[in-house]
């Protein structure tokens, strides 16, 4: 059942999503550590947050933000196209998604974290 009213909430994939957040990759679990945990961006996000028939990595439901952390597998043309289409159907029902590559998160954090809230910045 997805809910509308709560940001398209899918209850029939949280036992998923709680799994994840216990499995959480290197990558995610940086970003949470030093950009997304304990309101840091002004704003609460939560992990591994389902919506619509989707996982997203990070989500904000006031600011309607998903922030995803690719790892290599993203870059695979059929795991590629998956994801524009994933993108496309958040974005259908006003979800703004970001990404982000792991290397990117655990190599360059500030730069991830300016990304982030200058989104949030355009978003206000």
């Amino acid at each position: 059942m997805i809910s509308k009213s709560h940001n398209y909430y899918n209850k029939i994939l949280k036992p998923y999503a709680s799994e994840n957040r216990k499995q959480m990759t290197k990558a995610e679990a940086c970003l949470w550590k030093y950009a997304l945990r304990d309101k840091q961006m002004g704003y609460t996000f939560n992990r591994q947050r389902p919506v619509l028939n989707y996982i997203a990595d990070f989500m904000c439901k006031e600011l309607k933000l998903i922030i995803e952390v690719d790892g290599g597998i993203h870059s695979m043309e059929d795991v590629a196209k998956k994801d524009i289409i994933r993108q496309q159907h958040l974005e259908l029902v006003g979800f703004k998604v970001i990404r982000f590559k792991n290397e990117e998160v655990l190599k360059e954090i500030n730069n991830v974290r300016e990304h982030i809230l200058a989104t949030i910045h355009s978003l206000k």
